[in-house]
């Protein structure tokens, strides 16, 4: 698989996020499932891995920990602090530290000695930036992490963090149904040097045609929280795909592989971290590294795009998550 630059990290063209193997989504497969599907993907070329200690809570780090052991120094892995006790959803904890005590543990999980990408997984309000990028900035200078990542930040943050530690990349959702992340935060990353990754490129499934409004989602699948995947958004916003499909029939690719071509044409320094639990839609989504939009194919998708409406919005509330994910813990 071809490489692109993250700063001056460099991975993948095509990041695996790790997250559905053990949380969000239901279904999820056995550890032994789990860790073949990973170390799959590493075979097929992919180089950068996501996950984060509230996955799970705690199991995706051990989970990617064990598959990647055998391939120390190949492969990049990014995780995440930022919550309370690293396992309180929408509990935000940023505070020097929660970092220190995250990263240590995440150390341990991951069966590594340095975190390759370290991220605030979702900017704190009670913690300034400073404290944040500076505790990161110690911790580089320590050897505990080579790389400080943003995620879901916004122009002041990444500002802010930038001048204290280089931030290698931000972490944002970006996909032909949300592009809200190319006005005003794209070009403050090209001029700063910073990579963008980008969680959620197919839509949380969506935009790969495998759902319809006939779709029954697990109990513990939190798309059954978001307003977008309700039966009546679901039909509504089924016109993306359709506009997909139609230039993957052309290409004789899916529509997932189309979705994800786009979004690598948008710049060269933004890497798609599609994740899923099954080994067949991984080197699906591995094809798409190979497959080049023509600039004619990437106007008419993006122009088009503008046309049509998203139904449903891109969260739930928050406390509906929470209800959720107190729900889920208890059982």
């Amino acid at each position: 698989m071809q490489k692109r630059k993250l700063g001056n990290l460099e991975v993948s063209a095509l990041g695996f996020g790790c997250m559905g193997l053990s949380h969000g989504y239901g279904n999820q497969p056995d550890r032994k499932d789990a860790i073949r599907v990973i170390r799959s993907a590493v075979e097929q070329g992919f180089t950068f891995f996501d996950t984060a200690e509230i996955y799970g809570p705690f199991t995706n780090e051990d989970i990617v920990g064990e598959a990647l052991e055998p391939f120390k120094g190949e492969v990049v892995i990014a995780t995440k602090f930022g919550f309370k006790n690293g396992s309180e959803v929408g509990v935000l904890d940023s505070s020097p530290k929660r970092i220190r005590e995250m990263v240590e543990a995440s150390l341990k999980r991951l069966r590594i000695d340095c975190i390759d990408l370290l991220y605030q997984h979702r900017p704190d309000p009670k913690v300034p930036m400073e404290e944040v990028a500076g505790t990161v900035k110690d911790l580089i200078k320590e050897g505990k992490a080579k790389h400080f990542g943003l995620s879901e930040a916004g122009i002041e943050d990444i500002r802010i963090a930038h001048a204290i530690q280089p931030v290698t990349a931000l972490q944002s959702e970006y996909s032909l149904w949300h592009r809200e992340p190319e006005d005003e935060i794209f070009p403050v990353l090209e001029e700063l040097g910073i990579g963008f990754v980008s969680f959620s490129p197919l839509g949380r499934g969506f935009l790969t045609g495998k759902i319809n409004a006939d779709t029954e989602f697990a109990k513990d699948d939190f798309r059954s929280l978001y307003p977008r995947f309700q039966k009546e958004n679901i039909e509504a916003n089924q016109a993306f795909v359709n506009l997909l499909n139609r230039v993957a029939k052309d290409r004789n690719a899916s529509t997932a592989q189309v979705a994800l071509a786009w979004i690598m044409a948008q710049k060269p320094w933004i890497v798609p971290i599609p994740g899923t639990t099954k080994e067949a839609r991984m080197k699906e989504n591995a094809g798409a590294a190979d497959l080049i939009l023509t600039d004619a194919e990437v106007e008419m998708i993006s122009e088009e795009v503008k046309s049509l409406e998203v139904k449903g919005h891109r969260w739930p509330e928050e406390t509906e998550i929470q209800k959720k994910w107190k729900i889920l813990k208890e059982k």
